[in-house]
């Protein structure tokens, strides 16, 4: 059975929300949600998954898992106000203990802090196959933009998180810790040998002023016109690409507040005393 896809994109963050489904009535996945979030005031809003919400109840669907690509860093995760509204599974592939263990020691968290990924309901290994209802699914381990990556394949669909972006785009940047260049290659290598025809989603798209978003692209379109891995690129060629670009770039607007929160699977630490939440800021890190 093939999946029925609605993608929500969120123009302040270039993200893509996605719910997919077999038909109205039916389970549902929710992949990559977004908590809106204002840099300046530190203020949090549902409007994006509110937005989310209403579709999923028009449609009677039944989330049987909210499933997140990677600890993102360019936006904060709505996994657990959704699980509250619609229930469902929070999941994320089982590396995300490594990005923990990384950021722990940076953000200098609380001794309780748990590295184990117990914070998310489901951790999923390279391969693991799992259902939304009747729709087969698997997960696919994709590192590289982190260690952590995952990609879902549904039906005949991949959700390839930020590992590809549009072809016009190219991929995902690898200077992040634990990121590696040579990795992604060889994650986007594994993409790339799925069946030409197979569409592939993506988390993000950053698009040029000569077109609007967009977010799907077959694995053939991605071969021939990727701008940085295809036409038969090398691996030498593209490690020497992403590296110099990444040294180019700044750091995302929201990666401070958002990886403190998405490696929590998208809860925020406990109140202080006076019943604030505090997210750090780490001077002369990054």
């Amino acid at each position: 059975m093939q999946p029925i896809i609605h993608p929500f994109h969120d123009d302040a963050t270039g993200t893509l929300t996605y719910v997919v489904f077999e038909r109205p009535g039916s389970a549902a996945a929710i992949i990559d949600s977004v908590l809106d979030y204002d840099p300046k005031a530190a203020r949090t809003s549902t409007r994006s998954a509110d937005a989310v919400i209403a579709f999923v109840r028009a449609q009677r669907l039944a989330v049987e898992w909210i499933l997140e690509t990677h600890a993102h860093a360019d936006h904060l995760s709505a996994a657990p106000y959704l699980k509250r509204r619609l229930g469902g599974k929070i999941g994320i592939g089982e590396s995300i203990r490594t990005v923990q263990h990384v950021f722990r020691k940076i953000f200098d968290l609380e001794p309780a802090f748990r590295l184990d990924g117990s914070q998310f309901d489901h951790l999923f290994s390279d391969g693991e196959r799992f259902a939304i209802g009747e729709l087969a699914a698997d997960a696919l381990f994709v590192p590289g933009h982190t260690p952590a990556d995952m990609a879902y394949r549904i039906g005949d669909a991949v959700f390839v998180g930020d590992t590809l972006f549009m072809p016009d785009a190219g991929t995902a940047r690898c200077d992040f810790p634990g990121g590696d260049a040579r990795t992604l290659y060889g994650s986007i290598g594994r993409l790339l040998a799925l069946p030409p025809d197979t569409p592939l989603f993506v988390c993000h798209d950053y698009p040029p002023e000569s077109r609007a978003a967009h977010w799907q692209a077959t694995v053939r379109e991605q071969r021939e016109r990727n701008i940085h891995v295809g036409g038969g690129k090398s691996e030498a060629e593209f490690i020497a690409m992403r590296e110099a670009r990444d040294a180019t770039l700044g750091m995302p607007t929201l990666f401070i507040p958002a990886i403190q929160v998405n490696i929590r699977a998208g809860r925020f630490p406990d109140p202080s005393g006076n019943g604030t939440t505090y997210l750090k800021l780490p001077l002369n890190t990054f």
